[in-house]
């Protein structure tokens, strides 16, 4: 077989061929992605440019999880990586987040192809087997997330070996704390106050507890209806949920409660107190500089006596 004929062969392996990768994927890497791309799209005016970075995070057996990102640079060709930048960054990483390791790259294309498989030989140095994380570029058919997962690996063919990728399926992974910071980020949470931002935070918070209790209250309701079959185990953690509760609502934690509410009602009414005393300060400072000009200039005309201006002139004789 020649190299020709090897180059024209599709570089992803049938979807018959499955990957045994257990692939978690948090939002962060999805969101930095889709930023990279907007990014590059909006600096080089290029519907479809190029864009490369590592993915970190960690890989026990056969499952991973990519947890973070970070840009790559690349040479003047275009297709060569910058070694040391990629392991300068990866270096500074690791002193920040010590458990996450470089597992894998991504870019943009619709499908891998030969290009792709060039860029994967020159990160097997920091990676055995470096995952391919793919945004598509291709037009949106479905509601599902326009990325795709490769493993890669080696396919034999006519006893020659080839390096090949196969799909590998992913699970999007969420936690609390990335729940509400997605939620943040949608509704532009950055453009207010750190108050006003701690307190939205707060708020998705309280609204997603609450979205919780109404859904245990309506299987509790169901149950209770013979709706639903009850499943003992929730009941029993319901229960003691609920028998939590009133070590809570004692005389104690009360007037604990209203005092730390009055004292937020008061700091909040100080603060805009003071914000008032200061504008009000600012405009008598204004209104100070306004007639103080303007007696000044008062003060400097002096009317003349006398036939042809020769006359004498009082100083004590004021407009």
């Amino acid at each position: 077989m020649s190299a020709m004929d090897t180059d024209e062969l599709s570089v992803v392996l049938p979807s018959t061929t499955t990957s045994g990768l257990s692939i978690s994927l948090h939002p962060l890497p999805i969101l930095n992605v889709s930023e990279h791309l907007t990014r590059r799209k909006l600096q080089t005016n290029d519907a479809k440019p190029f864009i490369l970075g590592a993915l970190l995070g960690t890989q026990t057996g056969r499952d991973v999880e990519i947890v973070n990102t970070f840009e790559l640079a690349v040479e003047g060709d275009g297709t060569t990586v910058d070694h040391g930048f990629l392991v300068s960054r990866r270096d500074q990483y690791k002193q920040v987040f010590p458990s996450l390791e470089f597992i894998g790259w991504y870019t943009v294309a619709p499908h891998p192809g030969a290009r792709h498989i060039a860029l994967h030989t020159q990160f097997t140095n920091y990676c055995p087997t470096p995952l391919l994380l793919l945004l598509q570029s291709a037009p949106l058919v479905s509601a599902d997330l326009p990325f795709k997962a490769y493993e890669p690996t080696i396919e034999i063919r006519d006893r020659v070996s080839r390096s090949v990728f196969v799909e590998a399926a992913y699970t999007v992974e969420t936690g609390e704390a990335e729940r509400i910071a997605v939620d943040w980020t949608a509704r532009g949470g950055g453009s207010g106050t750190s108050l006003e931002s701690h307190l939205q935070t707060q708020r998705a918070a309280v609204k997603m507890l609450y979205d919780r209790i109404v859904v245990l209250v309506q299987y509790v309701a169901e149950v209770v209806g013979g709706q639903a079959k009850p499943d003992h185990a929730v009941l029993r953690s319901i229960s003691a949920l609920i028998a939590s509760l009133p070590a809570s609502e004692n005389k104690a934690f009360r007037e604990e409660f209203d005092t730390e509410y009055e004292d937020v009602q008061i700091t909040a009414f100080l603060s805009a107190l003071t914000k008032s005393t200061n504008i009000l300060n600012d405009i008598v400072d204004k209104h100070i500089v306004i007639t103080s000009n303007k007696e000044d200039k008062g003060g400097m005309r002096r009317r003349p006596t006398g036939m042809g201006g020769m006359g004498t002139m009082r100083f004590g004789d004021w407009h």
